[in-house]
């Protein structure tokens, strides 16, 4: 720890730093929805005109992290990478970081921001009413923080980015693979052109052998339930996944392999929670309307679900994208006071083509090769992503020394170091 020195964060960095913006020209925009908890970069950003000077402001490179509950729990911390312009605005709710030339390098800002002391530190400094709670500028601007020389900063960068890199290539390939797999059942069941479509007779305004049922007759369903948490033994110790709507919002992905939260037999018993099969959908039904996963291992959920059980007429992939395409029309049939919720007694009267079995079969195994990939690019994903978040935890204390490492710098790397040299 002999090249790493105590700085306070407000010596190391530009907080908030300057951008210069024209009033009424347009400029990259950055909402608090783009930035995806645990992904590097924004990758929907929008063109807007700047209007109001009270917006964050950035330029390539810049370090977001949000300062508003609860975004800022769910660690809403991402890196702007422009293609082209070199400045922007966003939510007025973003704290925004540059580094200062010759202290910090740019990409370490970003991981040491992600890190327990800044992120978590940012958490425990929030002031204000509750439930619109901002962490204190202030508080952060202060804060000591134990920064090495920039040699290993760049190094400790190198082999963190190695690792989200891997990640985003996944994320890539496992987009190209959903929009396959959906395009298919797009193309067979929205449009009808199944194989062999053109000889086939409709009959009632569905081809011939295909029938028409309402979902409580086409298959199993179930809801949820919460074991007391008073009762430490509903939960100490627990095997058993129990998911909540924000295990499938946070991670949006097809496949589910865990929730945060497990309990035991005991609290599985004694509570209304049920025990569904693996490899059956969950679909999120109050507030959060529709958010469906596939769950890998038996499990149950709390009262915010439905959770459909497949069946041989209706499959599991026929009917993830039945229900995913539905969407829409399941907030539509949703009521509520205080939040929508899609009850049980409605969704089991919604009606569902389904296809005859020939046809369901060959779908079937069409699908199955894309969803088994799927799930494996997702199962690596979760290694890449636990392996990076602990050695984050261990390079940023110093535990690992990577100064004697013969590292290969990443191309964003060293074109950002050349941006800011030019600058300069």
């Amino acid at each position: 720890m002999k090249k790493w020195n105590e700085y306070k964060l407000n010596d190391l960095v530009e907080f908030p730093p300057s951008v210069k913006l024209t009033r009424g020209e347009v400029y990259p925009f950055i909402e608090m929805e783009d930035v995806c908890p645990g992904k590097r970069y924004v990758s929907n950003i929008q063109i807007r005109k700047y209007e109001n000077s009270s917006c964050s402001k950035f330029t390539n490179n810049d370090v977001l992290l949000a300062r508003i509950t609860p975004c800022l729990e769910n660690g809403k911390i991402a890196q702007v990478k422009l293609q082209s312009e070199r400045s922007g605005f966003g939510s007025t709710e973003f704290f925004v970081f540059r580094g200062k030339k010759n202290y910090i390098d740019q990409s370490f800002l970003y991981y040491l921001t992600k890190c327990d002391l800044i992120w978590k530190s940012a958490v425990n400094s929030m002031v204000g009413a509750s439930g619109r709670q901002r962490a204190d500028a202030d508080f952060l601007k202060r804060l000591i923080l134990n920064v090495p020389i920039m040699p290993i900063q760049r190094k400790i960068a190198a082999v963190l980015s190695a690792y989200d890199d891997l990640i985003e290539n996944n994320n890539r390939r496992i987009a190209i693979l959903e929009k396959i797999a959906e395009e298919l059942y797009r193309e067979w069941f929205v449009r009808l052109r199944f194989p062999g479509h053109e000889k086939a007779k409709i009959v009632k305004g569905v081809p011939e052998g295909w029938k028409i049922k309402t979902v409580g007759k086409a298959f199993e369903f179930c809801g949820g339930g919460t074991p007391s948490t008073s009762v430490n033994g509903y939960w100490n110790d627990g095997n058993i996944n129990w998911y909540s709507p924000t295990d499938l919002t946070a991670a949006n992905a097809v496949f589910s392999f865990s929730s945060k939260l497990q309990i035991t037999e005991q609290g599985l018993k004694e509570s209304s929670a049920r025990l569904f099969p693996a490899y059956s959908i969950m679909m999120t039904s109050r507030a959060t309307i529709g958010q469906i996963s596939i769950n890998t291992t038996p499990a149950c959920t709390n009262q915010g679900f439905i959770t459909c059980i497949p069946n041989i007429q209706v499959p599991l992939y026929f009917l993830y994208y039945w229900l995913k395409l539905n969407k829409d029309y399941f907030i539509q049939i949703s009521n509520g006071a205080t939040f929508l919720e899609l009850t049980k007694g409605k969704f089991k009267n919604v009606r569902i083509i389904i296809p005859c079995a020939q046809i369901i079969c060959y779908y079937s195994k069409s699908q199955k090769l894309l969803f088994e990939q799927i799930e494996l690019l997702l199962k690596q994903k979760d290694i890449l992503t636990t392996t990076r978040d602990r050695l984050l935890t261990r390079l940023m204390s110093g535990k690992i020394d990577v100064e004697h490492l013969d590292i290969q710098f990443p191309e964003n790397m060293t074109e950002d170091a050349q941006h800011r040299d030019d600058e300069t």
